[in-house]
């Protein structure tokens, strides 16, 4: 039979889901492995007062899933080792898609991915994370700036869980893999002071509607305070106008769409009578107008790290390196 398992008969989960998770977290915990048998349907209903059609269900699901299979005449076995792991994202921008299919590409071939998207909405957030538990062997989660995260992580296991990208809402006992985007950031702003020293003014683009890290924008101010750089933090996108002699630091990709446009209309060189430096490497970042600096973590070496803990048992705490790239945009 399947340890500890008792129907919650006054859960919104329904009894068929409840039998579905226990066995996949059977699974999970090594209890159950390839080719071992599960109890008849009529072992099930006897043993948990569940009804034919509830572990009749339950079993069709574990089937469609590739967990189980029935043999004729013998029975429910666990098909194989296959375990699926939630992936649980902000929004798919291109880097993200780095990191995605960085993960999917490290994993065992037993494991399977599902990949969901919160779009920094708490209600989004607690939908997925509540609907998703006891169903995967592992969480790994980008977490976001709301009060409320943290709670909503709080019922899965630390051993289960993985936080990736933004150092927000963690404990000391959680596992994670993140950039840095405070001291890491400042770093490569120094390694780019000979660049900027060709513009009379540096110019942080933090709009109003972005979810970056607001640590950069006190790093921002820190370092051109330390080295004496004429400065400006513009929030609201209807004030940003390029200036010739200028240097912008970007966030937003849309906001460097903005820069693109208004560089034509002024007829500016990119690289010459104004600079760019943009937040987070894509893979069209190199090719778009002779090269747009970035700072950027590796997205490829963080989907990498988050696979690692799939594969492992033991905690993971990993900050992934920040560099600075420099192109001709700077």
């Amino acid at each position: 039979m399947i340890d500890d398992f008792k129907i919650q008969t006054n859960s919104e989960v329904p009894k068929y889901q409840q039998l579905v998770n226990a066995i996949n977290d059977e699974l999970a915990n090594n209890s159950l492995s390839s080719g071992d048998a599960l109890p008849s349907v009529n072992q099930m209903c006897n043993k948990y007062q569940l009804s034919r059609d509830t572990v009749f269900k339950a079993y069709s699901i574990l089937k469609e899933q590739c967990v189980i299979e029935s043999v004729p005449n013998k029975g429910y076995y666990i098909a194989n080792e296959t375990r699926k792991v939630l992936l649980v994202l902000d929004t798919f921008k291109a880097y993200k898609e780095v990191l995605y299919h960085s993960f999917v590409n490290n994993l065992p071939d037993n494991v399977i991915a599902d990949v969901q998207f919160h779009h920094y909405n708490i209600e989004n957030f607690k939908t997925i994370l509540n609907n998703s538990k006891g169903k995967y062997f592992k969480y790994v989660v980008m977490s976001f700036d709301n009060k409320e995260v943290s709670n909503v992580l709080a019922d899965i296991p630390d051993s289960k869980l993985l936080l990736i990208d933004w150092n927000i809402n963690s404990k000391a006992d959680n596992n994670f893999v993140f950039q840095d985007f405070g001291k890491a950031f400042y770093d490569c702003l120094k390694e780019a002071t000979l660049a900027f020293k060709k513009y009379e003014k540096l110019v942080f683009l933090y709009p109003s509607f972005t979810n970056h890290s607001f640590e950069t924008v006190s790093y921002f101010k820190s370092y051109c305070e330390n080295e004496h750089i004429d400065f400006e933090i513009i929030t609201n996108p209807n004030d940003f106008d390029v200036n010739k002699n200028e240097a912008y630091i970007s966030v937003s990709d849309r906001m460097l769409g903005k820069f693109l446009e208004q560089c034509r209309a002024k007829n500016l060189e990119p690289g010459n009578d104004v600079g760019f430096l943009s937040y987070n490497e894509t893979p069209m970042k190199q090719f778009i107008y002779k090269g747009i600096s970035v700072i950027s973590t590796d997205f490829n070496q963080m989907g990498a790290k988050a696979a690692e803990f799939i594969n492992m048992d033991k905690q993971i705490q990993s900050y992934i390196p920040t560099q600075l790239i420099l192109r001709d945009s700077l």
